[in-house]
């Protein structure tokens, strides 16, 4: 199994979304962009945000495992994929990069 790395490349906020259908929050999210985590095979890393996890996992899992070409021809890395949370609000999208070093 592989480490994966986890990096933050985008974060939008749909403001007329918010204002039409949110609950004022005034905290939702820690993230910035270039931010990154290493992910030790399939384990979340630790700071990652869980419901950011639960969306990316499956795609990390394969990865780590050595699964590549995710949706035949995707992404022009085949050991990559481009995931985004699942907060219609202010979704994040992040880049999964499998590593050559084994995970722990």
């Amino acid at each position: 199994m592989k480490k994966v790395k986890i990096t933050v490349m985008r974060m939008a906020k749909y403001a007329d979304l918010m204002e039409k259908y949110e609950n004022p929050i005034e905290h939702a999210c820690d993230m910035r962009e270039g931010q990154a985590w290493i992910a030790n095979g399939w384990q979340r890393p630790e700071g990652m945000c869980e419901s950011a996890w639960e969306t990316m996992s499956a795609f990390v899992l394969a990865l780590a495992c050595g699964g590549e070409d995710i949706y035949n021809g995707w992404m022009k890395n085949k050991k990559s994929a481009m995931i985004s949370c699942n907060d219609g609000f202010r979704p994040v999208s992040f880049l999964l990069e499998a590593m050559d070093a084994d995970a722990e």
